[in-house]
Parts: structure tokens; sequence; C-alpha cells
């Protein structure tokens, strides 16, 4: 489940079947907020659909609002996360070093990312704890902020980076691949019709969400 804007105040929000590939529900927001998500799935399951798995991007709260439902942190995205702390291209080796810890995620399992994540942490932890003096105000601040945050990010995502890991029974893909395809497709579409009005920009998503 994702969601994405055509514009601004029209968003769309997905919930998408990644197995069959099907859109099984989509609705119009403003932005998106947890409750909307939380709705979502439950008039999935009030219509008798048996949620597994959910593939989510990680917004604040949706790792524990789903009671029994294993949640999976899209991969993808947190390798965005980091690469928008960071850059494509780091000037540190820290941050170099740490960009191709997060080349392997989608290629290795549980016990060795989290290893060659501590194992980072363990060998960068003096440089991530640097700290530079304000020469105004006298006040200290962490030098390597940026890289600090990433690396927060992963620790704090990090229990649900390898859900598909926990659960293999269940085949829980490890991004939210299915979905990007289809908000890709439909900006493509939509914006071929640039001009339509907000009413008939929405016909035409249902249109297209429906196929």
């Amino acid at each position: 489940m994702d969601t994405t804007y055509f514009g601004k105040g029209l968003g769309v929000m997905v919930f998408r079947d990644a197995y069959f590939k099907k859109n099984l529900y989509w609705k119009y927001v403003s932005h998106e907020t947890l409750k909307e998500y939380i709705d979502g799935i439950t008039w999935l399951q009030s219509i008798g659909l048996n949620v597994k798995a959910i593939v989510c991007d990680g917004k604040r709260g949706l790792f524990s609002a789903f009671q029994g439902i294993p949640v999976q942190m899209c991969q993808f995205h947190q390798a965005a996360i980091v690469t928008r702390y960071v850059t494509k291209n780091p000037k540190t080796d820290c941050g170099q070093k740490l960009q191709e810890l997060m080349r392997l995620l989608p290629k290795t399992d549980k016990e060795s990312f989290e290893g060659a994540f501590k194992a980072w942490l363990k060998q960068w932890q003096s440089f991530l704890n640097e700290q530079t003096i304000n020469a105004e105000s006298g006040k200290r601040h962490f030098t390597h902020r940026r890289l600090r945050s990433a690396a927060r990010s992963i620790k704090s995502n990090m229990p649900n980076l390898f859900t598909w890991y926990n659960y293999l029974d269940l085949n829980i893909p490890r991004t939210t691949n299915s979905i990007e395809g289809v908000f890709s497709a439909l900006k493509r579409k939509v914006i071929v019709h640039s001009g339509l009005k907000k009413h008939r920009k929405i016909k035409l998503i249902d249109e297209l969400l429906s196929s």
C-alpha cells in the first residue's frame, strides 16, 4: 500500500495485491495519514479479504498499527532514505561504506545484514560521535549529523526490514515495486491529459486502476 499525488491536494491511496497484481481498493486523499491506511485495511477485512501481510514505505506509526499482521518495510525506500541523507556518492569513507552496505540489502539475509550494520557502527563510532564547536555560540553539535540520521533510520526500521525473512512461508515481497509500477504508469497516462479538471482526472484514474 502507498500513496501518490497528482498535483496539490489530489492524492490516491492504493491497496494492491502483489501476488495477483490487482488493485483491491483505492481512495482519494489530500494527504496520507495513519488513519486512512488503517481504515483501508479495516475495509478490506470487512469484505472478507484475509490480509496476510503488508508492505509499506514506513510512514510513522504503520509498523505498530496492524495487530497480528506482519509488516514489511520496503527495502527500496530504506535505501532511498539513506541516499537522501548521504547522497549517491558520499564524500566520506564512512558514507561510502554505508552505501556499499545498502547495496547488499536486497541481496542478503537478516543475520548477514544486521551483522554487517553492527560492524559498520562499531568501525565508525568515533567518527559518528565527532562534534564541532560553533565559533559564535560556543555550542557543540555533531559534525556528521546527516550520517547519524541515516544510521538512526536503519536502526529504527531494522525490525521490519526483514519481515519477509521471518515469514518465509508467506512469500512477502521485499519492496513496494508492484505498486510503484502502477503509479509510474498512472503518471505517464494522466500527464498526457494534464488539462483535465479534477473530477475528470479522478474519473480517468478510476478507469486506469480498475482495468
